[in-house]
């Protein structure tokens, strides 16, 4: 079994910077496509960024230029890194590893991010 444990959220003015850390417990790290989502109070939760194995990601065209994903295989964990931050990114961030092979997901339990003045 997989679980995802996520760190990093927290309280920050506008402008500011997180960096959220998600630490993949299992095995076969290198075969899971890792994701990031967020869900609003009140709304659907949305994708924000995607990683491959091999290190190919996309985002979200809310969060491009902004946010990056990373992975870090040696340490079986991904990363959000969120700069320039603003209201509308205040939500609950969480991490989703998908088997490649069986399409299996994944998710952690979610860690606040507020951004606010």
């Amino acid at each position: 079994q997989v679980q995802l444990v996520e760190s990093g959220g927290g309280l920050v003015q506008p402008g500011g910077s997180l960096r959220l850390s998600c630490v993949f417990y299992g095995s076969s790290f290198s075969m899971y496509v890792l994701g990031w989502y967020r869900q609003a109070p009140g709304k659907q939760r949305e994708w924000v960024a995607r990683i491959t194995p091999g290190g190919s990601t996309n985002s979200a065209d809310s969060v491009k230029g902004r946010f990056t994903i990373s992975r870090d295989n040696a340490k079986n964990t991904v990363y959000l890194q969120m700069n320039s931050l603003r209201p509308e990114d205040t939500a609950v961030y969480f991490c989703n590893a998908e088997h490649m092979g069986s399409r299996r997901d994944y998710w952690g339990q979610g860690t606040q991010v507020t951004v606010s003045s």
